[in-house]
């Protein structure tokens, strides 16, 4: 039970460093790519054919609905009075209970290349390139763990809202 409760909170602790990279190179992809968009200076209803790529700008409209926010603002304009209570409502505090489950390494204490291996193959990654990456993903990973001085870590595990 021991070893199986520590194999698991092992392969957590893979899966969160393995995360980090990933998720800070996911990050820098998706706010990257909608300014390389606008970089393609072509007009709405135009389009581009090369040798080995396409593009075309279009334009559509779409029926979007009103956020949260919007919503409450125009019912209370028609409804000033019950908006006023519903405003209540929203702004009445509630008590929040979360569970997390808190981990970390011991000083001196190491996970090894297979349980990071182990992770990724479990991801997709074929073994071969998943040891491949493994150096460069552990650099990244040990580089923003240095920035962020973080020690022990923790998952949200489960909440529950009560009325107060």
């Amino acid at each position: 039970m021991t070893e199986d409760l520590e194999r698991k909170i092992i392969e957590i602790i893979a899966t969160d460093r393995i995360d980090k990279p990933i998720s800070s190179m996911s990050g820098k992809l998706k706010r990257s790519k909608p300014k390389l968009a606008k970089t393609i200076e072509l007009a709405p209803g135009n389009s581009f054919e090369g040798e080995r790529t396409y593009a075309r700008v279009e334009t559509s409209n779409r029926d979007k609905a009103r956020g949260m926010r919007g919503g409450i603002n125009k019912f209370i304009e028609n409804y000033p009075r019950e908006g006023a209570i519903l405003e209540g409502y929203i702004a009445e505090q509630r008590v929040a209970s979360e569970t997390h489950l808190c981990f970390g390494m011991y000083e001196g204490c190491r996970i090894t290349a297979d349980d990071y291996i182990g992770v990724m193959t479990s991801l997709g990654f074929t073994e071969a390139t998943a040891k491949k990456l493994y150096p460069e993903l552990m650099d990244i990973s040990r580089n923003l763990a240095r920035k962020r001085d973080e020690v022990e870590r923790s998952i949200l595990i489960g909440s529950e809202i009560y009325g107060k």
